[in-house]
C-alpha cells in the first residue's frame, strides 16, 4: 500500500482542542477517506475521532502529518483540504 502525506503547522490559536478538533474531525469524516494524523514522530491517530485528535495534544505552531492510502478516491484532494483547514485559525472562522 502506498500512502501520501501532508505535513502542516497547526494554525488554530487554541491548537486542536474542543471546537477546533470538532470542526477538523467532522471535515475528516466528510471526506469519506480514511485519514490518520500524527504529531511529530508519535503514533498515528484516526483523524475522524475527536478523542484521538484531542489526545494528540497539538498546540498552535506544532507540526502534524496527515496520511492516507494513495489509492483512495480523492485522497490528495482530501489531504489538501484538511491541511488548509489545519493551517488556518479555525476558531476565527
Amino acid at each position: 500500500m502506498t500512502t501520501i502525506d501532508r505535513s502542516v503547522t497547526v494554525g488554530s490559536s487554541h491548537g486542536l482542542h474542543a471546537r477546533p478538533a470538532k470542526l477538523f474531525t467532522q471535515a475528516a469524516k466528510d471526506t469519506g477517506v480514511p485519514i490518520t494524523i500524527r504529531k511529530g514522530e508519535g503514533k498515528p491517530a484516526n483523524a475522524a475521532s475527536i478523542l484521538a485528535v484531542i489526545a494528540l495534544g497539538a498546540e498552535q505552531g506544532d507540526e502534524v502529518t496527515l496520511s492516507t492510502d494513495a489509492d483512495a478516491p480523492n485522497a490528495a484532494e482530501a489531504l489538501d483540504a484538511l491541511a488548509a483547514l489545519l493551517a488556518s485559525d479555525i476558531d476565527a472562522e
